[in-house]
């Protein structure tokens, strides 16, 4: 197995745990009190992924990020099947492991609020692996919500990344993007969960789907899981990444 490869595994898996994780502790155990303790892990996650693992395959962890890379900057497009394999695989055993942890709280926390797993009302629970926009947020609202904040993830990292960027962050590259990461969710979240990685979203809601939630993550918001959650981050991510290009002429 390339070095690259299993770091695409394992920093998906260490963003995605941590993420989901303090995501399952709110939600069955009321952990955190507001959006940016969560927002915090997820960035934090982000961060130490990126410093482990950025050596050997860039950190992409995200396919949005690599589609951007591959068609703004020298990533060879022949490792994107791989990539995204990667980051799948890293997401889906992370949405595995959160499940095994916490799947006794997760229960407790149904049978309290007499959530039958698999009926409609089970999109509480199953908010701890998959992402969901609810009204008043319309599917338009959301798509145009996981576009936006795409872009400036992409913006961020490209412009952070840029050797032209004589201001940018340098060894604290990592912190400087869990940052941005971290502040991007305090935004979004309230309208669509703040997904902006198609890996991230859609390997733990293919995992929540055989693990008891049915097809109530595919059908809450119809054909949002692909529309919202897969291609607006993937079209946010490379206009965002053509922006950052653009301002520091990046080759």
């Amino acid at each position: 197995m390339p070095k690259w490869f299993a770091c695409e595994v394992i920093g998906t898996f260490i963003m995605v745990f941590l993420g989901l994780g303090i995501v399952a502790a709110t939600i069955t155990s009321d952990a955190t009190k507001g959006i940016f303790q969560i927002a915090a892990v997820w960035g934090l996650g982000l961060s130490c992924a990126i410093f482990i693992t950025a050596h050997h395959s860039g950190a992409h962890f995200n396919p949005a990020i690599t589609l951007a890379f591959a068609f703004q900057s020298d990533f060879p497009k022949r490792r994107i099947p791989a990539y995204f394999a990667a980051q799948l695989i890293g997401a889906f055993m992370a949405a595995a492991a959160v499940f095994f942890l916490f799947e006794s709280k997760i229960t407790q926390f149904e049978e309290l609020n007499h959530i039958t797993r698999g009926e409609s009302d089970s999109i509480s629970t199953a908010r701890i692996f998959g992402e969901y926009f609810a009204k008043p947020v319309s599917h338009m609202n959301a798509v145009c919500a996981e576009f936006l904040g795409t872009l400036l993830l992409a913006l961020v990292i490209f412009g952070f990344t840029a050797k032209e960027n004589k201001s940018g962050p340098g060894p604290m590259t990592p912190i400087a993007i869990g940052m941005a990461l971290t502040t991007l969710i305090c935004v979004f979240a309230p309208l669509t969960q703040a997904g902006f990685n198609p890996a991230r979203d859609l390997a733990p809601r293919f995992f929540s789907t055989i693990a008891g939630w049915g097809t109530v993550p595919f059908s809450h918001n119809g054909i949002g899981w692909l529309t919202v959650y897969v291609l607006a981050p993937c079209g946010g991510a490379l206009t965002g990444a053509w922006i950052g290009n653009f301002l520091f002429s990046r080759k």
